[in-house]
């Protein structure tokens, strides 16, 4: 007789959509909750889960926030709850990804340039 046996990682997202000004980049966003836990299959069938820890995940940036447990277990319980800063604790500073675009010679970047480093116009 043998098993069939593994341990594997998954992850579970939430349909938690917070609206939020991003701490991080300043940009409008939303907040998706997920959880992250550890699976002991038999036969892949998903017998036992440990090591649950719960995240939120901003969309402006990508920015990763470990969530409080507690509030985390509410959320995956089904409530519908606001997730305060205080309940977060910044894990990954996110990339914000966007472009800016020099109006006047047409130089694109994703630095943080007050002024175009090719014209010295104000982006």
């Amino acid at each position: 007789m043998f098993f069939i046996m593994g341990i594997t990682q998954g992850r579970k997202d939430f349909g938690s959509n917070q609206m939020v000004v991003c701490e991080h980049c300043g940009s409008y966003g939303r907040y998706q909750v997920f959880m992250t836990y550890m699976c002991l299959s038999l036969f892949f069938i998903p017998c036992l889960k440990w090591n649950r820890q719960y995240y939120v995940q901003s969309t402006c940036c990508n920015t990763v926030y470990s969530l409080d447990p507690e509030i985390g277990k509410r959320i995956a319980g089904g409530e519908s709850i606001e997730i305060l800063p205080q309940n977060l604790t910044q894990v990954q500073a996110g990339d914000k990804g966007r472009l800016k675009r020099c109006t006047d010679c047409g130089f694109e970047t994703q630095e943080e340039f007050e002024y175009c480093p090719k014209c010295g116009r104000r982006f």
